[in-house]
């Protein structure tokens, strides 16, 4: 049976001028895809009708990888194949990860190979850039691979339920990220298949969503503590602009490193040392389910027995907890105070505290923040959801959909940018917390007589010395005319785009020549890379293009279904009783079907149910004419 979908005339909105487009939260513990719907911000669930999607990835022997809650279910059973809380590593060299005898995995290092100085192997000495990996039964494998993987599932997620191709989708990353791990996120996108419209700072998403939904207007401050980073951004709202003035925070401070301080605990109090990858991650395993159940509760109990035999039994006090903690709550103050002063404002100014992240259901982290700013944070939008709805509402505009709401957003960058000079240390060229898209110039001379070369290094940071700040790019201009030391104009522009991702263009002004560089970041993945990923992922695309139209008939089928049955449920006094028991059949046949995932036969089952209801369709159609005509007559039809 056709379905239509009416709109009263004039207002209904023609297919092209709709794009689908998407906001996708890609967390540390668990991500989220939300869309626009009747210019209204959703998350789109699962086929079960779960928003949330763990963000773990479990690969198998066989190369197959599993996503979401069936390899959560697993990451004690198969800790090192089973991989958490993967977006600390994103962008980041194994010195950058910190003590990794507290990880199950088996780390290697892109840039020594491996941490033990062992000959490399083939596939550790293909891993560029610097960026740490993870040595996985299915292979080596880089952080952006498996963050690839949670953005397919996503992506596979919302054109499922929007029923079509996305025209792109904006991606948030924490506001403190830095050019590698924004250009890591990008690379996990492009190798997902997802067009990314824009890379949004998580704060600044939360804000558009928190904005819009309330009308607020005035100085806010988002604090943002997810599972693994840590962010706090001051915003100014005023009749539709969304005005970042300050971003501060910890990309290596979040959830995670309270599940970790219970870990700890754990050990001191069962005097535990070094334990196997199974036992550790399940002790962190229980630790996270303590830390969520103290956020209700003033004790959690936890209890496990090791594989030694071992038998873990504590009581952890909601007392006990917050004294654990209570270091890590005050990192985030220092970061607080920090975005204030470059906002050139004061605690007094602040209108408002929107809490974002999961993290921050914690109570002694509202108390914290709350005798901050001496005031109570707001939390009436989802924590966890918010920054999702906001990266759904940019996003759709960035899609050319129009909207009720016209706003314009103005974002920061997070770290300075600059250049290395004679002596190691850092010039900075683009100061931190500059509005993006921006362009900076800046002029340099040389340094020798007679000098016809220089090279450029790129860093990012806000420390004095290059060698404390992080390397992004090396390149060389060449063709500079002898000159005496000093005699040369070199003209280096800076340009930053909406992502916060970098173009370092050089010049020298009397000749002209000049070189240029699009920053892929050291611990990023060059366009090789990214390339023979995509060139592996096609070994897939049959099996991808298969479960695809399978979940499209399966789509159709209970679409069908829902209608037939609505139809029935209204007209039932138009079916005899024997075409009532056919399309009884035909509605239980397809239901089967369904059941069995067979797509032939939810096929054959979707066009018996679509003849079976042929004749019930033409009754309703006569029974609508028969009623918008009733007490008509002929001129009265003439007059229309």
């Amino acid at each position: 049976m056709a379905l239509l979908q009416i709109s009263e005339p004039g207002l209904s909105t023609a297919p092209h001028q709709h794009r689908l487009a998407v906001g996708i939260d890609l967390g540390t513990t668990n991500s989220l895809v939300a869309t626009v719907r009747n210019s209204l911000s959703v998350v789109l669930p699962d086929e079960h009708g779960r928003s949330m999607l763990p963000s773990v990835v479990r690969y198998l022997a066989d190369g197959s990888v599993i996503v979401g809650d069936a390899a959560q279910s697993a990451q004690s059973e198969d800790p090192v194949n089973t991989i958490l809380s993967v977006k600390r590593f994103m962008g980041r060299g194994l010195a950058d990860v910190g003590d990794i005898s507290r990880l199950p995995y088996r780390f290697v290092d892109a840039s020594s190979c491996l941490p033990t100085g062992r000959q490399c192997s083939t596939e550790a000495a293909s891993a560029k850039h610097g960026m740490v990996q993870l040595r996985t039964v299915a292979g080596v494998k880089s952080p952006v691979e498996v963050s690839a993987e949670i953005l397919k599932v996503l992506r596979v997620r919302a054109e499922a339920s929007l029923g079509g191709e996305l025209t792109g989708a904006v991606i948030t990353v924490p506001a403190y990220f830095d050019d590698a791990q924004r250009q890591a996120t990008k690379d996990a996108a492009k190798l997902a298949g997802i067009n990314v419209l824009r890379l949004l700072n998580e704060p600044t998403a939360a804000a558009i969503a928190y904005g819009l939904d309330n009308a607020s207007e005035g100085v806010y401050a988002v604090y943002d503590l997810g599972g693994g980073t840590f962010d706090i951004s001051i915003l100014r709202l005023s009749r539709g602009i969304f005005e970042v003035l300050a971003a501060n925070g910890d990309s290596a401070l979040g959830g995670d490193d309270f599940d970790q301080r219970i870990h700890c605990w754990l050990l001191e109090k069962n005097q535990l040392s070094a334990l196997n990858p199974k036992d550790t991650r399940l002790l962190l395993t229980l630790a996270r389910a303590a830390k969520e159940q103290l956020t209700e509760h003033n004790e959690a109990h936890i209890t496990a027995v090791l594989s030694n035999g071992a038998v873990i039994d504590n009581m952890l006090t909601e007392a006990e907890f917050h004294t654990l903690s209570q270091n890590l709550i005050q990192r985030t103050m220092q970061p607080l105070k920090r975005a204030l002063r470059d906002a050139k404002l004061s605690v007094d100014d602040v209108k408002g505290v929107v809490m974002v992240g999961g993290a921050t259901r914690m109570p002694q982290v509202q108390q914290a923040v709350g005798r901050f700013f001496n005031q109570t944070p707001l939390t009436n939008l989802d924590p966890d959801k918010v920054v999702a709805l906001g990266a759904a509402i940019q996003a759709n505009l960035l899609a050319g959909n129009r909207t009720g709401d016209d706003w314009l957003l103005l974002d920061v960058i997070p770290l300075s940018l600059g250049l290395e000079t004679m002596g190691g240390l850092s010039e900075k060229v683009i100061p931190r917390n500059s509005t993006i898209p921006t362009a900076r110039a800046q002029e340099f001379t040389t340094y020798k007589d007679g000098q016809t070369a220089m090279s450029l290094h790129v860093v990012q940071g806000e420390r004095e010395l290059v060698s404390d700040c992080r390397s992004l790019a090396k390149f060389e201009l060449r063709g500079i005319p002898p000159m005496v030391a000093g005699a040369a104009r070199i003209r280096v522009t800076f340009q930053v785009d909406a992502d916060g991702l970098l173009t370092v263009a050089a010049r020298e002004l009397t000749s002209g020549v000049e070189a240029a560089i699009v920053v892929k970041p050291s611990y990023g993945l060059s366009d090789a890379e990214i390339t023979r990923m995509l060139q592996d992922s096609t070994q897939f695309a049959q099996d991808d293009m298969q479960a695809r139209a399978r979940r499209e008939q399966e789509t159709e089928a209970r679409q069908l279904m829902d209608a037939v049955q609505h139809a029935m449920a209204q007209d039932s006094d138009l079916l005899d009783q024997a075409q009532r028991a056919d399309i009884e059949i035909q509605l239980q046949n397809l239901q089967d079907a369904l059941s069995s995932a067979d797509q032939q036969m939810i096929k054959r089952a979707i066009m018996a149910l679509n003849e079976a209801t042929v004749s019930f369709a033409q009754s309703r159609m006569d029974k609508s004419v028969k009623r918008a005509l009733a007490g008509m007559n002929i001129s009265d039809l003439e007059t229309k």
